[in-house]
């Protein structure tokens, strides 16, 4: 599946070899006639699995929405929730 999108995209052996280094020329072309083979059943497959990601994505970003203000005060934002993370668990394991 991770070759699918390359193949959508017409990427040449070279490209792919570039971001999927492990991979050689002949393992590609192997790859590749199993897409065109299965082309139709991939294609629906990485569909989905990008439809997935998506909803993921959605979901994160409703959990955790981005922060307003500089970078600067996001980062003091976040120092303070983890020294007030680092007291609630010093509280936790030394009460009293």
């Amino acid at each position: 599946m991770d070759l699918v999108p390359y193949f959508q995209k017409a990427s040449s052996f070279d490209e792919i070899i570039r971001w999927i280094p492990a991979l050689s020329h002949e393992e590609i072309a192997v790859a590749e006639q199993f897409y065109q083979e299965h082309k139709e059943e991939l294609d629906e497959k990485d569909r989905r699995l990008r439809q997935q990601r998506e909803e993921q994505i959605r979901l994160q970003r409703l959990r955790f929405p981005a922060m307003a203000g500089t970078t600067q005060e996001r980062a003091a934002h976040l120092r303070d929730l983890l020294d007030k993370r680092r007291q609630e668990r010093n509280g936790e394991r030394h009460p009293g």
